[in-house]
């Protein structure tokens, strides 16, 4: 019947296997379990699933023969969504698997939204990256981490040489662009765990875990030369874009030395 309504069914012959399956990394988003399972029953698989806390969310529903309103009352508690009660109506195991698709729709709805206002309260508008706020959260917490691990942290602060000059020559819109084309090369400079934030109009500030002062030295060097190693375009003309990179690194930091290294 679940393939006749177009849904991909994923079979589980008993509750252990059930638990795999929605362990697994492609789990299925909407479960339909049998109270009464070997090796562990709905309504503990019920508990394990919530107790997961997993994202996106598995709507449950609970099939059983048992009608007593404490049942009822006890697969709910456990962590079902529904509860349909067997022999079940064909017609109502239907209505009741659409109900809790609308609900898994509405649900990535919102995780979308949540996930697009963390995106805007984090990140700066228009280079995608770190905002101010959160690039200095990110410096605090490499410097918990180096101080525990006794490593050292590097940070480097770049600027766009006469920035003004291009918003006053070829106007704001032109700067943005700039801005928005420079923040893509000095990210595809960095490593995969350096983070880089614009600390404010034409500042950029880049933390390097792990790196002394010779190695920021080269990632500097690297990442001045992403910023001016090609002309931008600009409307229909092309023009020199360069940067200046300030460096200060740590061998055995703390958290009180966030401001001074900055």
């Amino acid at each position: 019947m679940l393939t006749k309504w177009g849904y991909d069914a994923v079979v589980a012959r008993d509750g252990l296997e059930a638990w795999r399956v929605l362990q697994s990394e492609d789990y299925p988003r909407l479960a339909v379990l049998d109270w009464m399972m070997p090796g562990m029953d709905g309504v503990e698989l019920c508990r394990r699933v919530r107790a997961a806390g997993r994202e996106p969310y598995v709507y449950i529903l609970l099939l059983t023969a048992r009608t007593e309103s404490h049942d009822l009352v006890e697969g709910i508690e456990a962590g079902a969504d529904d509860y349909l009660t067997k022999p079940f109506n064909t017609h109502e195991l239907r209505a009741r698997l659409r109900a809790g698709t609308r609900i898994l729709n509405l649900q990535e709805e919102l995780v979308r939204a949540r996930e697009a206002l963390r995106e805007q309260a984090t990140h700066d508008g228009l280079t995608g990256l770190l905002n101010r706020v959160t690039i200095m959260e990110v410096l605090h917490t490499e410097l918990q981490r180096a101080a525990r691990e006794k490593q050292p942290v590097s940070v480097l602060l770049a600027d766009i040489d006469r920035f003004k000059l291009i918003n006053d020559t070829h106007g704001h819109l032109a700067g943005d662009a700039v801005l928005s084309e420079i923040s893509c090369r000095m990210r595809a400079s960095l490593r995969r765990y350096d983070s880089i934030g614009r600390y404010g109009g034409e500042e950029f500030l880049i933390v390097l875990p792990g790196c002394d002062g010779a190695g920021a030295l080269r990632q500097a060097e690297r990442t001045r030369s992403a910023i001016g190693g090609e002309l931008f375009c600009i409307g229909e003309g092309h023009i020199p874009v360069s940067g200046s990179i300030g460096i200060s690194w740590r061998a055995a930091p703390t958290v009180a030395d966030l401001d001074d290294l900055v």
